[in-house]
């Protein structure tokens, strides 16, 4: 009797770029890939933060470099994909919230806020396709979108405006670059501790009213993402393009 065989989750002889890597979500999916056994490239703004990643790494034994990068500056990630890939991974977890009730969002704000979320995500994903599809190599490309990517929330207009914009765009990018061999999904968290959300965890009634919305009644933690993301980058998930894995705890089942 033959019995099928389970894809493989390991990643070893990959390439891995993970932005946004300084901290919380995207500092752990660099972690993650690496355990797996691919060679990751750190990136962020914060040069101090990805080289410290970078050598931690390392002293493990794993495979791991820094790479200063800012999503908002075009041309700039751009070079820097071309001269450092191809990547047969993108991890985008690049991303800014600035939350405010809808009659006060302000230019600045909206801006900001879009420029790295939906600006910046969508010309790394395009850099990182682009060497993928000049080199005829298949690869996995995953944004770090958001449970508010398919729902809405008070004084979230623009975060959710920027993360649906996301979900869209991915589903576009994966119709055209499939005939590549090139996936394109997204991983939807629903709020995940991190030092960034710490002050909306400090507040008991945002607290109560995130772990009543969440039915498995917890917050998420950065741990929660590492599985999904090494899914979504292995051959485990290789017939997953276009789609979106929400990690949310049934926020949006309702």
């Amino acid at each position: 009797m033959q019995l099928p065989q389970t894809p493989s989750f390991r990643l070893d002889g990959k390439r891995a770029l993970v932005a946004g890597a300084s901290s919380g979500i995207g500092e752990a999916c660099a972690v993650a890939l690496a355990r797996a056994g691919a060679e990751v490239t750190v990136a962020a703004r914060r040069a101090d933060r990805i080289e410290a990643l970078a050598e931690a790494l390392t002293a493990e034994g794993l495979s791991a470099k820094a790479l200063t990068m800012d999503v908002t500056d075009v041309e700039a990630t751009r070079a820097a994909v071309a001269a450092n890939g191809p990547f047969d991974v993108l991890v985008n977890s690049a991303g800014l919230a600035r939350h405010a009730p809808a009659l006060e969002t302000t230019p600045e704000d909206f801006d900001a806020v879009s420029g790295i979320n939906t600006r910046g995500a969508y010309f790394l994903t395009q850099a990182v396709a682009k060497g993928l599809v000049e080199a005829g190599k298949p690869g996995s490309l995953i944004n770090v979108s958001s449970q508010m990517g398919h729902v809405g929330g008070i004084d979230r207009a623009v975060y959710c405006g920027t993360k649906h914009a996301v979900e869209g765009m991915t589903k576009s990018m994966a119709i055209e670059w499939g005939k590549h061999g090139i996936r394109v999904n997204t991983v939807c968290p629903t709020f995940i501790i991190t030092p960034l959300t710490q002050s909306t965890f400090e507040n008991p009634e945002r607290r109560a009213w995130i772990e009543d919305k969440i039915k498995l009644g917890r917050a998420g933690t950065v741990e929660d993402i590492m599985g999904p993301v090494v899914f979504l980058a292995s051959d485990a998930s290789a017939l997953m393009t276009g789609a979106a894995l929400l990690v949310d705890g049934g926020w949006t089942a309702e």
